[in-house]
């Protein structure tokens, strides 16, 4: 076990402010493998003010010394890819090999997308006889989540240093371990001091500081749509912006022509992957009543190869969580196909890949969002059923359509309530909006809109 200290502010590490630590367990065997400062009041407030002292500066560099940094950053990222993963995989139990294919390739690709945008974006633009200026929004708080731990902090990070904005980072503190890596990889791209700031604590505490600081322009937060409601009531009070990605509950829906079991196969895995912990994870497959039993047996078949693949969920409460919806959607009368509420190891906080069949669109595991390796089946009539049961929730973050003919799969997209639909199994783009409709939140990430939301307008007149 390691007992790391200081905070990032300013361009150092830094001494804590208070005593307190938070210790660091890895999932798969319960065993504390290292110790960071739990940042307090006190030590937002230094790193809040590093960065607005840092802010004109940084504001004032050429968009293409920006590029050239976040550059340098991207390399140092690629440089570090190993050891990314590792500590990934060390601190939040994720397969070594998902752990180098997302947890550590992902961020890279978006930290390069972010500095090829910062050389290109037209940060000015003429209209008429005005001129618009696009500045930096100021001073960003970023509160971000454990699931995808570097991706959701670069994800944030990167946008907000190409539009010109400083930066406080409060990371998840089940995964501060690579939050910490992140920050030596910044100060060794040469980005100057104070631009990008790291306090390691916990969220009633230093996220909450964080949020309320009033030298803070802007909170970008990922989370519980729960804490979400919080954070936009705080930003609320002090008329500041607000980005929040929340939860999701997306529908995968199979429309009759589809290739059943591609479709399937493909959606199973997608909520297997990351052990269910993914947002955007299509966690409602919708079937159409004639190919229902066959959908059920080819989901049961397919969940039952991760049962050694899948890693743990985070932590015990987020185990305890999980078995808890399995345990309902059994008390509703759900049925049970492949899974179960109980542990499939004695150490560990795993849980089995679950699929269940006969869910109707009124029972918990199909409203709310579980985190954990959970499937529900839905069977619909037609499509305009299929459509009210896949919009039928209070979230809109993703979801999929799969249809014989690509024409017929979006025209029935076009319809959903939600933020990104993927089309017969699309592939992940780095470059295209996330975010979503409804309680999944305010705002979108990457590409050029993620960009846009660390960036206010002034218009000049001629």
């Amino acid at each position: 076990m390691k007992a790391y200290d200081g905070m990032y502010i300013g361009g150092a590490w830094r001494p804590a402010a208070g005593q307190d630590v938070i210790e660091v367990v890895n999932p798969v065997d319960e065993q504390v493998i290292g110790t960071v400062p739990a940042g307090t009041a006190e030590d937002v407030d230094t790193a809040v003010r590093a960065a607005r002292a840092a802010l004109p500066e940084w504001a004032a560099t050429p968009p293409a010394e920006r590029a050239a940094r976040l550059a340098a950053l991207r390399d140092v990222l690629a440089a570090r890819a190993d050891e990314i993963a590792e500590t990934v995989t060390a601190e939040l139990g994720a397969p070594l090999k998902f752990s180098q294919a997302v947890h550590a390739a992902v961020p890279i690709a978006v930290a390069g997308s972010y500095a090829e945008l910062a050389a290109t974006y037209a940060f000015e633009e003429k209209t008429g006889n005005s001129v618009v200026h696009h500045e930096p929004v100021g001073v960003v708080a970023a509160i971000t989540p454990w699931n995808y731990p570097l991706h959701q902090i670069v994800a944030k990070v990167a946008p907000a240093l190409a539009a010109g904005c400083t930066i406080v980072v409060k990371p998840a503190e089940d995964t501060p371990l690579v939050a910490r890596l992140f920050a030596d990889a910044v100060h060794e791209a040469g980005i100057p001091a104070g631009v990008f700031n790291l306090v390691t604590g916990l969220g009633p505490a230093a996220g909450q500081a964080l949020a309320e600081h009033p030298g803070v322009d802007l909170v970008s937060f990922t989370g519980s749509t729960a804490v979400g409601r919080r954070i936009a009531a705080i930003a609320a009070g002090q008329i500041k912006k607000v980005a929040l990605e929340l939860g999701g509950k997306s529908a995968n829906v199979i429309l009759p022509t589809a290739d059943l079991a591609k479709a399937v196969n493909v959606g199973v895995a997608n909520v297997m992957s990351n052990s269910g912990q993914t947002c955007s994870a299509w966690t409602r497959m919708l079937v159409h009543r004639d190919r229902y039993d066959e959908a059920v047996g080819l989901a049961a078949t397919a969940a039952a190869k991760y049962g050694e693949r899948i890693g743990p969920v985070v932590n015990a409460k987020q185990q305890a969580r999980v078995r808890g919806y399995i345990e309902n959607g059994v008390a509703e009368g759900a049925r049970l196909v492949a899974g179960g509420p109980e542990a499939p190891r004695e150490k560990g906080y795993f849980v089995s890949p679950t699929v269940f069949a006969d869910v109707t669109p009124d029972m918990t595991i199909a409203q709310e969002e579980i985190f954990g390796p959970v499937l529900s089946i839905l069977r619909y009539d037609d499509e305009e059923d299929a459509l009210r049961i896949a919009n039928g929730t209070v979230y809109g973050l993703a979801g999929a359509v799969w249809a014989g003919d690509e024409a017929e799969a979006v025209a029935f997209a076009r319809r959903m309530e939600t933020g990104q639909v993927d089309i017969n199994g699309g592939r992940f783009n780095p470059l295209a909006p996330f975010g979503g409709y409804k309680q999944s939140g305010v705002g979108r990430e990457l590409g050029v809109h993620g960009l846009a939301e660390y960036l206010q307008t002034k218009s000049l007149q001629f």
